[in-house]
């Protein structure tokens, strides 16, 4: 392996590679760390984005095994964000180091109905596969129970604070005697079942102590196509 210093802060390691289909120029920028890492008539597996120069193939920072192993290579491989330089090699193994030590014993956040219910993953099959997946479905359902639970926090912290907000003020009583058909009666068009429904619960809140947050969406041409929609804070 080749080492050259192109400026300050900045080592351009090289190794040429061969096999029975050509020769490869492998780089890596800053990886001081290989640079006896390679032993000439030993075989590698080497993986990343290869580009077709003329006579050769060129590879920049691919991950790597020897031959025997497939750490890095013949399998799904996370990728982290990286930071203070830490390679991708480096996160992975501290990820697989800390989840050997937890050895599966993560408390279960969700009842068993939900994880029935939805046909969700349980806690720990979902943290382990979605750093090491067997494969792409492994991968998909851990997904799916992670945000599954995000989202489910979320809905219920929003009702918690919904229900805290209604129980400690009270809104504004509007006078049951004004109607709002008062209004609909000289509007210069017909509304539609939808819309009159709508209107009708807002009317039945505004009479009501409790405090209204609510948002009124009607599409552009919703009156002709006798659609409208609404939603509450």
């Amino acid at each position: 392996m080749s080492e050259a210093r192109i400026r300050k802060n900045m080592t351009i390691y090289k190794l040429r590679v061969v096999d029975e289909t050509g020769t490869a120029q492998i780089t890596w920028f800053n990886q001081r760390y290989l640079k006896n890492k390679f032993i000439i008539g030993e075989k590698y597996k080497f993986y990343g984005k290869a580009k077709t120069r003329i006579g050769y193939i060129e590879m920049n920072s691919p991950v790597f095994d020897s031959e025997a192993t497939s750490k890095n290579t013949g399998k799904i491989i996370p990728i982290y964000p990286l930071t203070y330089e830490l390679s991708q090699n480096v996160i992975r193994q501290i990820i697989e180091n800390g989840l050997k030590e937890v050895k599966g014993e993560f408390e279960e956040t969700l009842p068993q109905y939900i994880l029935d219910k939805y046909s969700v993953e349980e806690l720990n099959t979902a943290i382990e596969q979605i750093h090491f997946p067997e494969d792409f479905e492994s991968y998909n359902k851990a997904r799916k129970r992670l945000v599954f639970e995000e989202l489910l926090v979320m809905q219920l912290a929003l009702l918690n604070i919904k229900n805290k907000y209604s129980e400690d003020k009270n809104g504004i009583i509007f006078d049951k005697k004004i109607k709002m058909s008062d209004v609909i009666n000289e509007l210069p068009f017909k509304l539609t079942n939808a819309q009159l429904r709508v209107l009708e619960e807002i009317d039945k809140d505004m009479e009501s102590n409790k405090p209204m947050n609510r948002l009124l969406q009607g599409d552009v041409g919703s009156r002709e196509n006798g659609y409208i929609d609404y939603s509450c804070i």
